[in-house]
């Protein structure tokens, strides 16, 4: 028996939709991860895209465990003397995109490689409840129902 490996003609891609409002951001990220990668398909093949296409709604409304939503902090730097720059989570969710947090935890929890860059192509991240998918009729996955730790009220 030979190991299967997939081909661009095996490859079925789905559209998901994923609503964030409640939902933990660790376990959200690590779920769109793995439905990204491809991991919950029996015809995964590491080398290939073989995952779905997600929409991520809610984004702004995301919760956070313990003080993380005042204590993590994203750095970046500008690339000059003494460049370096920082945010808290708070700032950035209360910001203009609050969508970047979900976008950078997810993008953290896949490999750095080229792959992973195609990847995030297929990851739609919205801060609102409307999104211009509706042509791709998503199917909904209720994140929340999978584990009662999961989602947090506030």
């Amino acid at each position: 028996m030979k190991t299967f490996s997939a081909t661009p003609a095996d490859i079925e891609k789905k559209w998901v939709l994923i609503d964030a409002e409640g939902v933990v951001l660790g376990r959200l990220a690590s779920i769109v991860a793995t439905r990204l990668r491809g991991k919950h398909k029996a015809t995964f093949t590491p080398h290939m895209d073989t995952g779905d296409n997600v929409i991520i709604i809610n984004a702004d409304k995301v919760q956070m465990t313990g003080n993380k939503r005042a204590d993590k902090t994203y750095y970046w730097h500008t690339g000059h003397p003494g460049g370096i720059k920082s945010r808290t989570a708070a700032q950035i969710l209360e910001g203009k995109h609050p969508e970047r947090v979900v976008e950078k935890a997810i993008q953290r929890m896949l490999p750095t490689n080229k792959l992973s860059r195609q990847l995030m192509t297929n990851l739609r991240i919205y801060a609102g409840a409307e999104h211009p998918h509706e042509a791709q009729e998503p199917e909904v996955v209720d994140v929340k129902s999978m584990n009662s730790k999961n989602h947090r009220s506030a």
